[in-house]
């Protein structure tokens, strides 16, 4: 029997499609404002908040018998992503990155759980605060670009236009698979139309940037689109291979932060890196 005919089925998506709408629409102008009027200080700390709930979220999918290792992932996340948003210097770096490498000393001795996972805690102690308090940082830093917050809505659609165009095309007309052993939904056809929607969003908004010209926005939509759709296969192998379906569930029917910045995380970097080596932002 087709599960489309099923009433009950049907009615499950509905809730669940009326589920992310209703989670969504209220913070979208809250965010916006914050992005192109709020202060900057209010910024900075949305986006460590984020940061922090993304740490925890991680260490809880792939070190979840300790709740004391969670926080100190969340921690550390934050102060790493602190070292570059606040004091940014070599030396505030340099300090922040021994307090990172001694923590996770220190951990890996007080941990009672079996030795032979003593190596994957050590990693993922060190790689939390990197990956999440690193590409996430870069949220923060594209809003300082002139004009104010527009870098950052570059970075959103390169993520997300990709994203959206990549589900909905490969839902229609996918039928190569992309990476069947990490995401066995997501196509080759799919992956393309994305790419394709970075491209065109970045040529759009390069028409509203003094600093992105046509051609340099189509090659960054092509470097940051493709960067964004391997951080979303990134996530999807860190929950596959810790057994869950969700980060977390802090954004009722979306799941956890780093579900949805999954693509965001590397957008965001690349979208930085250009305005800031290359239009000198």
């Amino acid at each position: 029997m087709n599960d489309a005919s099923d009433p009950l089925v049907a009615k499950k998506r509905l809730t669940g499609t009326a589920l992310r709408v209703a989670t969504v629409v209220p913070l979208i102008p809250i965010i916006v404002w914050m992005m192109f009027a709020g202060p900057h200080w209010l910024w900075r700390v949305f986006i460590l908040s984020a940061i922090a709930i993304g740490g925890y979220e991680l260490m809880a999918m792939k070190v979840p018998s300790s709740r004391t290792m969670r926080a100190w992932g969340s921690a550390s996340s934050v102060l790493f992503a602190c070292s570059i948003l606040l004091i940014p210097s070599v030396s505030a770096m340099y300090g922040v990155v021994l307090i990172i490498v001694l923590g996770a000393m220190v951990w890996s001795l007080l941990q009672e759980d079996p030795l032979r996972d003593a190596s994957v805690r050590v990693g993922w102690l060190l790689g939390t605060p990197v990956y999440v308090g690193g590409t996430l940082s870069a949220v923060s830093l594209v809003r300082d670009f002139d004009p104010t917050g527009a870098w950052v809505l570059l970075a959103m659609t390169l993520a997300w236009g990709s994203d959206t165009a990549a589900y909905f095309f490969g839902r229609k007309f996918g039928t190569t698979k992309l990476s069947p052993r990490i995401s066995p939904k997501k196509t080759l056809e799919g992956s393309g139309a994305g790419l394709a929607a970075s491209v065109i969003g970045a040529m759009i908004m390069s028409f509203f940037l003094p600093g992105l010209g046509v051609v340099d926005g189509i090659a960054l939509g092509i470097l940051a689109g493709a960067a964004g759709q391997a951080g979303d296969l990134f996530v999807s192998v860190l929950k596959r291979s810790s057994g869950v379906k969700d980060s977390g569930g802090i954004l009722p029917g979306h799941g956890g932060i780093l579900d949805r910045v999954d693509a965001l995380a590397f957008t965001a970097p690349a979208t930085w890196a250009y305005g800031h080596f290359i239009a000198g932002l």
